[in-house]
């Protein structure tokens, strides 16, 4: 066979399509590759426009983009294009084009390689995209429904627990028997529960429906006896005592109210989780440009494993009173530490496990 010969029947039967058109777009050779793809006789296709081989939208791309990108640079690389077959379907292709003038005639040679799988699987990952997509908002939409709920629901609750408290108390000024005074004093203690949840489950709302807690920042000006107060009515009903080494500034910028809150669940951590024999502590101070509060107690440390979770909503540990609340306590404080632009951690040993409690403050502030 002629070297000739040999470019031909190369051209001719090319793994891929292959297209030579003037400078019109006109069709001056088409190889047997592409005929046999289309289902045309590539006699048929001599003197067409290329793009009487495209949809009507894939002219207007073509005429569009590629074109001016031909004329400008000369040439373009796989640029996805759809030709129409013989039987009016269409073959998905990758075309890569250059073109050229030669004594006054600009010619364009075009490669053209079948894209079905390929184009097919672009097609499958956008629409798998898209169900995504659809499936993230309606979950988001879903999650804000649910927490919107559970603010409405928490809110709606306060009336009637509002409501039986006072009639616990009105019930406490009359005469009641022994029996009568003991059963009181169960249902003030669930009001008080019932009361402690509804406020974790608000703030937890709060917080997603919010991007997270909010906190109104006013100066303190003793906190120290905040703190002394909180933890006085935890000694109360609880009947333990618990130590104080209590040793701040005044006045503090900070939200008192919620500082009081992490405070008040960090000591009912400590007396639910903690041993009842060994005493529970709880210091403060001023320490390298840090508010620090530290509550610790005795007994059983906290597992390796669970210390990464211990500040996720809905966890609980082992309560040695049996008295295991929603599991938000930890994480609510956590979110009172971080809205404070601070942080708060735990550590735990044989000897004692402890909460710490870190926010920055500002040393200007200490003498307003």
């Amino acid at each position: 066979m002629s070297y000739v010969a040999d470019l031909e029947d190369l051209f001719d039967n090319a793994p891929c399509g292959y297209v030579v058109t003037d400078s019109h777009g006109r069709i001056l050779l088409v190889n047997r590759t592409l005929a046999t793809w289309l289902g045309i006789e590539a006699a048929a296709m001599m003197g067409k426009r290329f793009l009487d081989l495209m949809p009507v939208s894939g002219r207007m791309f073509y005429e569009t983009h590629f074109s001016p990108m031909l004329r400008m640079q000369g040439f373009f690389h796989e640029v996805a294009i759809d030709l129409i077959k013989g039987d009016n379907s269409r073959l998905a292709a990758l075309a890569n084009a250059t073109q050229k003038t030669e004594g006054g005639e600009t010619v364009t040679k075009i490669a053209i390689f079948q894209a079905t799988s390929r184009r097919k699987y672009e097609r499958e990952l956008s629409d798998a995209r898209a169900e995504l997509a659809t499936a993230n908002a309606s979950l988001t939409e879903t999650a804000k429904l649910r927490d919107e709920f559970v603010a409405i629901l928490g809110h709606d609750l306060r009336n009637p627990i509002a409501a039986i408290g006072g009639g616990i108390r009105v019930l406490y000024r009359e005469e009641l028997t022994p029996r009568g005074r003991e059963i009181a004093k169960l249902v003030e203690g669930s009001v008080k529960r019932m009361s402690r949840l509804i406020d974790d489950v608000l703030d937890l709302s709060k917080a997603r429906l919010g991007g997270g807690l909010t906190v109104v920042r006013h100066a303190e000006p003793n906190l120290t006896h905040e703190i002394e107060q909180v933890v006085s009515e935890i000694e109360m009903g609880a009947g333990r005592s618990i130590a104080r080494r209590l040793d701040l500034p005044g006045p503090l910028f900070l939200d008192s109210a919620r500082i009081m809150q992490l405070i008040s669940n960090l000591l009912g951590n400590a007396i639910s989780h903690g041993a009842a024999d060994q005493p529970i502590e709880v210091s403060a101070n001023i320490r390298e440009g840090c508010l620090e509060v530290a509550v610790s107690n005795g007994g059983d440390p906290i597992p390796n494993e669970m210390l990464p979770r211990l500040f996720q909503p809905f966890f609980r540990g082992n309560d040695s009173t049996g008295t295991q609340g929603l599991g938000l306590g930890l994480h609510i404080s956590s979110e009172i530490a971080k809205a404070h632009g601070g942080t708060l951690s735990v550590s735990s040993s044989a000897a004692r496990t402890t909460f710490l409690l870190k926010i920055p403050v500002d040393n200007n502030l200490h003498a307003i």
